[in-house]
């Protein structure tokens, strides 16, 4: 499972009874886990995940602007000026998009501040997902996570201010890893080295 494999990618101490939190922001699934004794305790996935975010921003876009751009524009967007939370400097971008009602092209200049409103609604979608997985968690447990934190991989724990909204919404402290975007293809590769202890946890093939 990939938040097994992003946890022993990171080096978080899974073979232990303790609690350790994971939560994997990909593209189009996000997943969020806990994990102790090489298994995962709870777990829960989303098909949602940083095209949701791309989604949102197209759709603020045409609303605000009446302007549509496609999902390339918008993840621009998002990678260039977005941000979790809103940010200290707030910067600014200028796209061309089809006026919904001439279908000529026309710019528009979006800033920060409004990529941060645009993706307010898929954010806090995550963060419900993050927080059922910790509502079904032992509360030995719990007491762990919250001295551990939440460790955040994946492309979307990028995004700036990811884990200061995570922190706040949540009130567990969360973190963003040293290598979130390849961990789990490393997590994968170690495994096959301990694949002895971690096989009982494995599902069936």
């Amino acid at each position: 499972q990939q938040p097994l494999a992003a946890a022993i990618g990171v080096d978080l101490p899974i073979g232990t009874p303790s609690g350790n939190m994971i939560v994997c922001l990909g593209g189009g699934v996000t997943q969020a886990a806990v994990l102790a004794m090489y298994g995962i305790v709870a777990a829960e996935t989303m098909r949602a995940g940083g095209m949701a975010l791309d989604e949102a921003i197209a759709a603020y876009v045409r609303k605000k602007y009446g302007l549509i751009i496609g999902q390339l524009t918008a993840e621009q967007l998002k990678l260039k000026i977005g941000a979790a939370i809103p940010q200290d400097e707030e910067q600014s971008i200028e796209i061309q998009g089809q006026d919904q009602v001439s279908g000529l092209p026309r710019p528009a200049t979006i800033t920060t501040g409004e990529v941060v409103e645009a993706m307010d609604e898929p954010l806090h979608d995550i963060v419900e997902v993050v927080r059922r997985v910790l509502e079904k968690t032992p509360p030995e447990l719990i007491s762990d996570i919250i001295d551990r934190g939440i460790a955040l991989t994946g492309g979307g724990a990028q995004l700036p201010g990811m884990d200061k909204f995570m922190t706040k919404e949540l009130g567990v402290p969360a973190y963003l890893v040293d290598n979130p975007t390849t961990c789990v293809a490393e997590g994968a590769l170690k495994s096959l080295k301990m694949y002895a202890l971690i096989r009982r946890n494995l599902p069936p093939i």
